[in-house]
């Protein structure tokens, strides 16, 4: 019975444990997709953001990755060495740095329309579990939000 108090800190009671062991697996496999396009995998959610928004604050990206501003610095800096974004800073406030993504990112685009199909073939889930699986995380993701703001 004294053992009961620390079920609590089983792994297996866990759900941290399942949602980091699936990201983990799930990046690594988008690591031999996007190796053919030269981009990790927190570049490509970075570009698949500004290929949807063109033009954002790196503020504003960070929030909508929910990276903080030590992580999106090197991406955003490498991403611009490969040419796929610029940065600027704004005429309205010159503390905001503006990203964009250039010609040569949209051009990226085309290759990566093969990614998510190359993941879907990776991993064996029907839709209809994929889609309640989303909508399950978006839901966890708000929740956190919301309590973090009371």
């Amino acid at each position: 019975m004294a053992d009961d108090k620390y079920d609590c800190l089983k792994l297996e009671n866990q759900v941290c444990f399942p949602l980091y062991a699936c990201s983990k697996e799930i990046i690594n496999r988008y690591r031999p997709l996007l190796d053919k396009l030269d981009i990790t995998y927190t570049q490509y959610i970075t570009m698949m953001v500004l290929w949807d928004k063109k033009t954002m604050s790196v503020k504003s990206l960070g929030q909508t990755l929910y990276l903080d501003s030590g992580t999106m610095s090197p991406v955003l800096k490498n991403l611009e060495s490969k040419g796929y974004v610029s940065r600027t800073r704004s005429t309205e406030d010159e503390r905001t740095v503006l990203v964009s993504v250039t010609d040569k990112g949209m051009a990226l685009r085309e290759k990566a329309l093969t990614v998510p199909e190359g993941l879907s073939k990776c991993i064996d889930l029907p839709p209809d579990k994929w889609n309640a699986l989303y909508d399950l995380l978006y839901e966890v993701l708000g929740a956190m939000k919301a309590s973090e703001n009371q």
